[in-house]
């Protein structure tokens, strides 16, 4: 795996994780539930969609602004 594919991999985890925790930061706060199963959905798409996101940006960078 190349570094930009592996970057890409890395800040899909990183929105994952953020969405993870906004949604319990809710839960916490609002004192309403979400579905586990919601929770996972939501969260492997946000995790595919910011991987995919940041593979399209990175390939329109410049060659030294991905460093």
């Amino acid at each position: 795996m190349d570094r930009t594919h592996r970057a890409a991999v890395l800040w899909g985890v990183i929105g994952t994780l953020s969405f993870l925790v906004l949604l319990q930061g809710y839960e916490l706060l609002a004192d309403r539930r979400v579905d586990l199963l919601v929770k996972f959905g939501v969260a492997v798409g946000v995790g595919a969609a910011t991987t995919a996101v940041t593979q399209g940006v990175q390939t329109r960078l410049p060659a030294g602004a991905n460093r």
